[in-house]
């Protein structure tokens, strides 16, 4: 019986840490790992702080710029606590040349405000990135130099990647298209 009382304790404080002890944090953000990459995951507000930090450390090459939509997701999404998941998630792929380490940025963006700042001004490769997010997603990127649709007409409807789009409707247009051979 002496045996199996500590095994079941130390079994509980593995499944859940106490909630006293500090999470991990880099550049102001919680940090965590998934797969052997370090993921950084910060608020709307701090998302320019935290990729600033983060460019004043190394990170000179910014990889990618993308978006996910969780409106249909029915799993288990892996949030560090305090993390509250929302409907868009901006995720910023960076690396640092000469440590040779990747980081991702991850943002919870709220569909009833989705927006955040910009990274143009670190990154100016970003501005097509950017654009990408919001032609295909809808979120603006905050004082972002050319906030326009990049991939889709400029007076399209709707944003094709989010799981609310209505794939049906998408008529298929043709210019100057000739059935005649």
């Amino acid at each position: 019986m002496s045996d199996e009382a500590p095994a079941a304790e130390e079994a509980e404080s593995e499944a859940d840490p106490p909630e006293s002890a500090e999470a991990d944090t880099r550049y102001g953000a919680l940090v965590e790992d998934s797969l052997g990459d370090t993921v950084l995951h910060t608020s709307v507000e701090a998302y320019l702080d935290t990729a600033s930090a983060a460019h004043a450390d190394g990170f000179a090459l910014l990889v990618d710029v993308t978006a996910v939509d969780f409106l249909t997701y029915a799993g288990t999404r892996r949030l560090p606590h305090g993390v509250d998941p929302e409907r868009f998630e901006i995720v910023t792929s960076l690396f640092n040349p000469q440590s040779r380490e990747r980081v991702r940025i991850r943002v919870q963006v709220p569909v009833d405000e989705a927006a955040v700042a910009s990274l143009f001004d670190l990154w100016p490769g970003s501005e097509i990135l950017e654009r990408e997010v919001f032609d295909l997603f809808g979120i603006e990127f905050i004082d972002h130099p050319d906030m326009s649709r990049v991939l889709m007409p400029e007076d399209w409807v709707g944003h094709p990647l989010r799981k609310d789009y209505s794939v049906s409707s998408i008529p298929v247009q043709f210019k100057s298209a000739s059935n005649v051979r």
